[in-house]
């Protein structure tokens, strides 16, 4: 799908009031988010050694942007994802069971094959990971996260909609989770892609968590591509949202509970890439030194899009556009940053 504006859209701000309200509401959120959660804000790497088998490999097929570098025979990545790294972080800190850490992540996805209203080359998100114990490896927990999460966004929009009262024309975001496996997702809806039953479901429901992301479904497709060697496939999933803007699904964050040595060892060999074992990351976490954690990304821009009433994610963020969604919004007089 390419870029398209809806008829009659108009901004509710004004570039420059869109650019104080997207700095208040980053502020208002992760204040939130972090005393929910009990997260601590850290800096956080834009590029990682490529050997080390820290980023994070997406789908499998995204291409990381690498470089070398001067007076080093290192090669350097630009991350892709902070997932292992906060793992990592987490044990070097000395954080225990309970307790947290948050930074920004910013991305660069080459290999986007769309660029619409809600997918960019440039990604900006709250990468977030937090320490649990044994018994908090399950679906009852997972969900607890996920309703602060919606929680800490709602509570955001409440704050915004005061302060903003152009914003009070939007609807009030559903703060009732509606969760889902994605194998009865796609029990319902047999005949529709994974997309269509997402867009469906969140339309019905308002906010919805779909469970169970990475593995096989029974048609034989997974309901989305994850990496094996960070979320269990299991104990994950992804927060969307009802956008009365576009009227459809916007996903916000892909989330979940993370591997330990046995769920790893199974995805490897799921997905065929035992060859990752011999990596630092994976063999630490195989031998069980790595601490057992929840974590994932919230996605910043797409969140500024749902509370500030955005038809297109280039109103909130800055990034380099194909010359259709360039001719679109120019037609549709939306300025893009």
């Amino acid at each position: 799908m390419s870029s398209y504006i809806p008829e009659g859209y108009k901004s509710l701000l004004s570039i420059y009031d869109t650019q104080k309200a997207i700095s208040l509401l980053k502020r208002l959120f992760e204040d939130r988010l972090a005393a929910l959660l009990n997260l601590y804000r850290v800096s956080a790497p834009l590029f990682v050694e490529q050997e080390s088998g820290i980023n994070d490999n997406l789908n499998g097929y995204e291409r990381p942007v690498a470089f070398d570098i001067l007076r080093s025979d290192k090669k350097a990545e630009v991350v892709q994802s902070l997932a292992k790294w906060k793992r990592l972080a987490l044990k070097r800190y000395g954080f225990y069971p309970g307790r947290g850490i948050y930074t920004d992540m910013d991305a660069i996805r080459r290999d986007e094959d769309v660029l619409d209203n809600l997918h960019s080359v440039y990604v900006d998100q709250w990468d977030w990971e937090k320490i649990i114990l044994p018994e908090n490896r399950n679906r009852d927990y997972l969900k607890s996260v996920v309703m602060d999460i919606v929680e800490a966004i709602c509570d955001t929009q409440d704050t915004m909609q005061a302060i903003y009262p152009k914003l009070q024309s939007l609807s009030k975001l559903k703060r009732t989770v509606t969760f889902i496996d994605s194998q009865d997702l796609e029990d319902m809806y047999p005949d529709m892609t994974p997309k269509q039953r997402e867009r469906i479901f969140t339309r019905e429901h308002g906010t919805v968590f779909i469970m169970g992301v990475g593995g096989k479904l029974k048609s034989g497709m997974p309901h989305d591509g994850r990496a094996p060697d960070y979320d269990d496939w299991e104990l994950n999933g992804d927060i969307l949202f009802y956008d009365e803007v576009l009227d459809q699904e916007m996903e916000i964050s892909s989330m979940g509970i993370r591997v330990d040595e046995e769920s790893m060892d199974r995805q490897l060999s799921l997905a065929g890439c035992d060859d990752r074992r011999k990596l630092p990351y994976h063999r630490m976490l195989l031998s069980g030194e790595l601490p057992l954690t929840i974590g994932g990304g919230i996605g910043q821009s797409r969140v500024s899009m749902l509370l500030l009433g955005k038809a297109h994610i280039g109103e909130v963020q800055a990034s380099i556009w194909d010359d259709d969604t360039m001719r679109a919004c120019e037609k549709a007089g939306v300025v893009l940053l």
